[in-house]
């Protein structure tokens, strides 16, 4: 499997999700993940499943990206990449290669081991989200990329973990009908909670009601929780305390100034990370996040009611799930004003959208079916691509 993460713990998160849900139901069988996430070993692994960091890479605000440690420019981590990342698939030589959302990798850094494992013979599948981004820029961003070409080329499965009735990701993308053919929806793919004790002590306030705000990886979550916190600061009587969770990459300058506001508000409690998340999700009354594609998958799952205050940049993938997520019956969504280029944002405004939230129905009140199967779907399309393969050579060293 492959995971790029060049930003947030989007792609490993879902990667995981995946690789645990094959090898419970393949106890024969071992996974590889090759990932550029410096927090991949800090989440639980059944057994099967190991892998290969790659050097991290980080997105700049004007889009742009940059070595994480090394002290090298952009090109050359990329090409130290490339070539682990072949060298591994050389080495282990899959069965099955599983890419995440993008066909050609990071700066086209996998074309070449997809390459080299269609040669081996190696099923080749990609896997991407629910929504990817509004149809005109993806179309452009793809032809731009190459990434239409790498997919007629070199996959020969999509897997698309969502369903269609709740959004087309590819739909206007101009797929020839040889792909249309190759799509596969699986549904979102449901989550359970992690076995094994906590990974950390939980606030106080989680041993009542409370209300659950997740920035996912924090790196672009500051607006969510200063709006948070600034609707507990105008509304002090709001009826359910609140858990922030900053997020791993929400900086330090930025998590200590959130701290010295939340000092003062007795509703309040906040943790950095948890690599166990669900366990808290499960325990929520309610969940606020930004609507990304695994916490959207974990309201779904364990289902909260949840207000969505989506990101609208770089991309409106975030704004095009929760407003569809919301014409459903399945969340309610409270639009950051600014994001449109509104001067600033109400707190009263948010502090309404959480004492609605105490009331709202859960998402199963909206009845539509088949929306978690995504599991058990990619398990389903992968049960005849193991079928009948034999145990693969030795693996030897020096190659």
């Amino acid at each position: 499997m492959y995971s790029h993460d060049t930003f947030g713990l989007g792609h490993i998160r879902r990667s995981r999700a995946i690789a645990n849900a094959l090898v419970k139901s393949h106890d024969e069988i071992s996974i590889l993940i090759v990932s550029g996430s410096s927090l991949a070993g800090s989440f639980n692994f059944g057994g099967g499943i190991d892998f290969v960091r790659v050097p991290g890479v980080l997105k700049n605000e004007d889009g742009g990206y940059a070595s994480a440690d090394l002290r090298l420019d952009i090109e050359e981590v990329t090409a130290l990449r490339e070539g682990i990342i072949r060298q591994t698939a050389e080495i282990f030589r899959p069965d099955i290669f599983i890419a995440d959302k993008e066909p050609a990798g990071f700066r086209g850094e996998i074309l070449p081991t997809l390459i080299r494992l269609g040669a081996m013979g190696t099923h080749r599948i990609l896997g991407i989200r629910d929504v990817l981004d509004e149809q005109a820029v993806l179309r452009e961003e793809w032809h731009r990329k190459g990434a239409m070409r790498t997919l007629i080329e070199h996959y020969d499965d999509v897997l698309i973990y969502g369903v269609s009735a709740f959004h087309q990701p590819l739909a206007g993308v101009g797929l020839p009908p040889e792909i249309e053919r190759r799509l596969v929806y699986t549904g979102y793919l449901e989550r359970s909670v992690p076995a094994g004790p906590p990974a950390i002590r939980y606030p106080r306030s989680t041993k009542e009601p409370f209300l659950l705000v997740t920035a996912g990886g924090g790196g672009d979550g500051h607006d969510l929780i200063d709006w948070v916190i600034a609707a507990y600061e105008s509304d002090p009587g709001l009826p359910l305390p609140a858990v922030i969770v900053f997020g791993p990459y929400m900086s330090r300058t930025q998590r200590r100034a959130f701290l010295d506001r939340i000092d003062g508000l007795p509703r309040v409690e906040a943790i950095a990370f948890d690599p166990k998340i669900e366990r808290l999700m499960s325990r929520a009354t309610g969940i606020v996040a930004m609507g990304g594609y695994n916490t959207f998958c974990e309201i779904l799952s364990f289902d909260k009611p949840a207000l969505l205050v989506p990101r609208a940049r770089p991309r409106q993938e975030q704004t095009i799930r929760a407003r569809r997520a919301a014409e459903l019956g399945l969340v309610s969504v409270l639009e950051d004003p600014t994001e449109s280029g509104a001067a600033a944002r109400d707190p009263l405004a948010m502090a309404a959208a959480l004492r609605r939230l105490a009331d709202q129905p859960p998402p199963s009140s909206a009845a539509l079916p088949g929306l978690l199967h995504g599991l058990s779907g990619v398990c389903a399309h992968i049960d005849p691509l193991l079928a009948g393969r034999t145990s693969p050579e030795p693996l030897r060293a020096g190659l």
